[in-house]
């Protein structure tokens, strides 16, 4: 017998219109971490030089190998001429000297925090041989990722036609690396970091993004300017139950980059909730179940759901759970028992798989055929 259960999450609305957020830059994305709802976009897929945001991905390679422990944060790097000029050359810079051996932890720190070019090459060199080796790792890991729209031809973002992205790329990036990686995405909310240099007195420099400054949230990401793209920002602001990722780029001042990102959160904030349905592996649903040791089997889901809703809408949102039940033992663990579906304010249906969180035996003969008889005369399952 098919059945079906319906709960009803009821939205606060608010009393006037939604209105999109005012910033002025050209393109601009805000996305919902947890959902992966878009909530805002402008220009989305224009091509742009991500200037310094090219350092996101620059990061996640680097992290991978960690990961794979085909490298260690303490490992050394020696520097070269090439990533030494780029400290003298008027770019953003951890000021390494050459032939300095510097380890890889101080290197991503260098990178991430004060968006050092010259560590971006040392390091580059230092785990693929030579930048262009590092580069082709950098545009497979953006074809893993799903990036549609991305090449990368160097470690920084500086300055080279064939090194493009859109915003939408850079926040799916963003995503990725807050998924994967967070231990080291710790490093994105230092707000300073100080280079014992050799031949010199320590160098303390301050992260460039300025939302680490405010009082809203923020843990990252990424800054980026280039005279031919202007000012650009990835950001992520985190709150008691969601996490935001914001992109824009085309800013016009550096207060611009800041202000309008600023203004992208709080209109999200304002306007949307998030509600987490389930999450991944955690048992949340019980079904009946016809002739097993046990009554009722609990499902879980194999990924964390969650649904982002406009507040304005007066509608409710569904969430039914379709099985044919009761279901019958035995059953295996991890068996398809029934599907979570999710009917939204703007008639978007979506449907995820139940699975049985264990394995349910069934009675023996004599139980089941008394229970079989039992069913046959009331009708009891």
């Amino acid at each position: 017998m098919k059945l079906i259960i319906v709960i009803y999450f009821i939205l606060i609305s608010l009393t006037n219109a939604l209105a999109e957020p005012k910033i002025k830059a050209p393109t601009a994305i805000l996305m919902d971490h947890n959902s992966g709802k878009i909530l805002f976009e402008r220009d989305a897929d224009h091509q742009i030089y991500p200037a310094s945001m090219t350092k996101i991905m620059t990061a996640i390679v680097v992290f991978d190998l960690l990961k794979e422990d085909k490298i260690k944060l303490t490992d050394e790097v020696i520097v070269s001429e090439n990533a030494w000029r780029m400290s003298k050359s008027g770019f953003s810079s951890m000021f390494i000297m050459l032939n300095d051996k510097v380890t890889i932890e101080d290197l991503l720190r260098g990178i991430i925090v004060v968006s050092g070019n010259d560590a971006c090459v040392a390091l580059a060199e230092g785990v693929a041989g030579s930048e262009s080796a590092f580069a082709d790792m950098m545009n497979e890991k953006a074809e893993l990722i799903g990036l549609t729209n991305t090449n990368f031809t160097n470690s920084s973002g500086i300055n080279d036609p064939d090194n493009y992205s859109t915003v939408r790329d850079i926040a799916y990036m963003s995503k990725y690396l807050i998924d994967n990686y967070p231990d080291y995405y710790e490093y994105f909310k230092e707000t300073e970091f100080t280079w014992d240099r050799t031949g010199g007195d320590p160098i303390k420099q301050g992260n460039r993004n300025p939302l680490l400054y405010k009082r809203i949230g923020a843990d990252g990401i990424k800054t980026g300017y280039l005279a031919v793209e202007k000012y650009s920002l990835a950001s992520s602001i985190i709150g008691k139950d969601r996490r935001l990722i914001a992109v824009g780029s085309g800013f016009t001042t550096k207060q611009a980059r800041s202000d309008e990102s600023a203004r992208m959160f709080r209109w999200a904030l304002r306007n949307t909730n998030t509600y987490e349905i389930a999450k991944e592996n955690e048992p949340k649903f019980k079904f009946k179940t016809w002739l097993g040791k046990e009554d009722f089997v609990e499902g879980i889901v194999k990924e964390d759901i969650y649904i982002t809703i406009f507040k304005k809408e007066l509608k409710n949102f569904k969430v039914f759970l379709e099985y044919n039940g009761p279901i019958k033992a035995p059953i295996k663990k991890d068996q398809e028992i029934g599907n979570l579906i999710i009917e939204t304010p703007d008639d978007e249906t979506i449907k995820f798989p139940i699975y049985s969180a264990k394995k349910i035996k069934k009675v023996n003969f004599f139980k089941s055929l008394f229970l079989s008889f039992n069913y046959m005369i009331w009708g009891d399952a």
